[in-house]
């Protein structure tokens, strides 16, 4: 239990350096891979991001979906990648090779879609080199370039609001 606490902390101020560091200006390219970052606790239909993936004919098969649980025992179907705590080490080290690849692809857009504060979604997001980043958490407003303040729930809103502001920005 006090060594948690420790490792909690060396992450906490990994992430909070990352997000101190100078960022790179957005580029204004169209949008082509899209990732997503979800908390299946709070909403884990993958499905459902394909489909509107595909609403807005973004066809790459660059495209990754992946969630995290509490539960290190969580059981899942083999094609939806999951993770958990076990998977990371101190000062932000990441010990899932699956999970290495998504944070070091080159997305054009990141949605981080969960609203409960976690301190390893936040790692993630920070850590990750999409050049655009979504959101619907405003605790910390240093993670995202796009913040859609709704509840995992509205999925319908956040849709509308997502397709609405990338048109605005002109991405699609």
């Amino acid at each position: 239990m006090f060594l948690k606490a420790f490792k909690e902390k060396s992450n906490r101020k990994y992430v909070n350096k990352l997000l101190d560091a100078p960022k790179v200006a957005v580029n204004n390219n169209k949008v082509k891979t899209v990732a997503v970052l979800l908390n299946a606790e709070e909403y884990d239909d993958f499905e459902m991001f394909r489909q509107y993936f595909r609403q807005l004919e973004l066809t790459s098969p660059k495209h990754k979906i992946i969630a995290f649980t509490s539960d290190d025992k969580y059981e899942s179907s083999q094609w939806e990648t999951y993770f958990s705590p076990k998977d990371f080490g101190w000062k932000g080290k990441i010990n899932n090779i699956d999970l290495q690849a998504f944070i070091d692809e080159d997305y054009d857009v990141l949605v981080s879609y969960y609203k409960k504060q976690n301190l390893f979604l936040n790692l993630i997001t920070a850590a990750s080199k999409a050049n655009f980043k979504v959101g619907l958490c405003r605790d910390d407003e240093r993670l995202y370039d796009l913040i859609i303040d709704v509840k995992p729930k509205e999925i319908k809103t956040f849709k509308t609001e997502l397709k609405k502001y990338l048109n605005i920005l002109n991405k699609l």
